[in-house]
C-alpha cells in the first residue's frame, strides 16, 4: 500500500513528568484516507532533510526480523533508559501491551531515539511524548478525498469511496484499541491541517511554522528554519 493517500500527539495521563526525546522533537503525521498525508510528509522531510518513516515502511520493519533488529540494536546506550521509560509510561497511559502490534511502539522510538524523522501513521503521535514530537492531523472533505483515491489507485468513485469507508474504519479501529483514541477528538493533535484548503507546499510551510514554534518552547536554543 503506498501511504501518498493516506490518520495523533497526547498529553500524558500518568502524574509523573513524561520522559522527552532523546535527540530533539520529531514530526508524527496522522491522516484521513485520501487527505494526502503521506505526500505531505515527504516534502515536510524533503525541506528538513530528515528521513520519513511511513506506515508501509514501519510495517515492513516489524514484521522482518533482519530489518527490525538492527534498529533495536542500534539505539544509543544513552537513549535506552528514555526508550524503556516511554513504554512504561504507554502501558501505565492506556493499560495494553506496548510490545503489542508487532512490537511497534518500540520501534518508533528506537527511530526517533537514532535521529530526527517524521512518521506517518501507525499511532506514532501517541507513542511519542507530548514534549518530544509535533503531532500533525492532516483531514479534507469526503469527496476531495475520494477523487484523489480514484486518481491514484485508478478507481471507479464507488471503488475509492468504498476503499476511503474501509481504510478509515481500520485506522480508526487500531487508534481506538491501542490508544482510546475516537474519531473526532482533536485534542491529542498540535495542528490539524486541512488539505482540500492548502496545497502541499502551502500545508508544508504551515507544518514547518508549528514545529519551529513548538521546538523554541522545547529548546529556545536549537531553531530549524
Amino acid at each position: 500500500m503506498n501511504e501518498s493517500f493516506d490518520a495523533p500527539l497526547h498529553g500524558d495521563r500518568g502524574s509523573a513528568a513524561p520522559p522527552r526525546a532523546a535527540v530533539g522533537l520529531a514530526i508524527a503525521i496522522s491522516r484521513e484516507t485520501g487527505a494526502r498525508g503521506g505526500g505531505l510528509a515527504r516534502r515536510v522531510a524533503h525541506r528538513l532533510g530528515w528521513q520519513v518513516y511511513t506506515g508501509e515502511h514501519l510495517e515492513f520493519l516489524c514484521a522482518t526480523d533482519a530489518a527490525r533488529q538492527p534498529v533495536l540494536d542500534g539505539v544509543p546506550a544513552a537513549a535506552r533508559d528514555w526508550v524503556e521509560r516511554r513504554l512504561a509510561q504507554l502501558r501505565a497511559d492506556y493499560g495494553s501491551d506496548p510490545d503489542a502490534d508487532g512490537g511497534m511502539p518500540r520501534l518508533i522510538l528506537a527511530l526517533a531515539a537514532q535521529g530526527p524523522a517524521v512518521f506517518v501513521g501507525r499511532g506514532a503521535g501517541f507513542v511519542l511524548p507530548a514534549d518530544g514530537c509535533l503531532h500533525v492531523r492532516v483531514v479534507a472533505p469526503l469527496p476531495n478525498r475520494i477523487a484523489h483515491m480514484a486518481d491514484f489507485l485508478r478507481l471507479t468513485p464507488t471503488e475509492a469511496a468504498e476503499a476511503v469507508r474501509t481504510r478509515d474504519e481500520r485506522r480508526v479501529e487500531f487508534l481506538r484499541r491501542q490508544f482510546g483514541h475516537l474519531p473526532g477528538d482533536l485534542y491529542p493533535f498540535d495542528l490539524v491541517l486541512n488539505s482540500g484548503r492548502l496545497d502541499e507546499e502551502t500545508g508544508a510551510d504551515t507544518v514547518l511554522a508549528a514545529f519551529n514554534g513548538k521546538r523554541d518552547l522545547v529548546d529556545p536554543e536549537s531553531r530549524l528554519e
